[in-house]
């Protein structure tokens, strides 16, 4: 059964907003579009100290879902080997924040498919799914980017804009195994 590795920040979990209120809030204004394009919230000018609030507890405990995501993965967890990997060593109350939020919103998910870890370098599988290409660079599988602002340039990998763009990606992918099979 092929293994699919799925990030959870920024693809499962929509950090991306809480970055920008946080932004917002230290500045009085949402950042534009056109300022987040090949970056993230924090590497705008005067904006480091935001990046500080992934150290906070309960940051990641109270992300929103990004949409479909929880319906797509249901179907993926049925039909392939599905691990959680999420980089969290950083961040010491994210372990509890993040375990927390897969159980509430992915309670299908086994405990014993969840990694959490330093560098994702040391997974193996047939597919990621991630928002940061510095993580499908040491994959050995085939990387799908995961869209968001600041991979926005990044032309690397296959792109997947949203959850719909997944389900279809591996619909098709069971569709080629098929017929090489037959």
């Amino acid at each position: 059964m092929p293994r699919i590795i799925v990030d959870m920040d920024g693809v499962l979990a929509n950090t991306y907003v809480k970055f920008i209120d946080r932004y917002e809030a230290a500045f009085g204004r949402r950042p534009t579009h056109e300022e987040l394009l090949g970056r993230k919230v924090y590497d705008l000018e005067g904006a480091a100290d935001i990046r500080n609030a992934m150290h906070e507890e309960g940051f990641f405990r109270d992300l929103e879902v990004l949409p479909g995501a929880v319906e797509v993965m249901k179907e993926l967890y049925d039909n392939y080997e599905v691990y959680i990997v999420s980089t969290a060593s950083e961040f010491k109350h994210s372990y509890r924040d993040k375990w927390e939020w897969l159980e509430e919103h992915f309670p299908f998910i086994s405990f014993q498919r969840i990694v959490f870890c330093g560098n994702k370098s040391i997974v193996h599988g047939d597919f990621m799914i991630d928002d940061k290409v510095s993580n499908l660079k040491g994959f050995n599988g085939t990387g799908l980017l995961f869209d968001a602002l600041d991979n926005h340039y990044d032309e690397e990998y296959h792109r997947v804009h949203n959850w719909e763009e997944v389900r279809t990606y591996f619909q098709e992918e069971r569709n080629r195994t098929r017929a090489m099979q037959a």
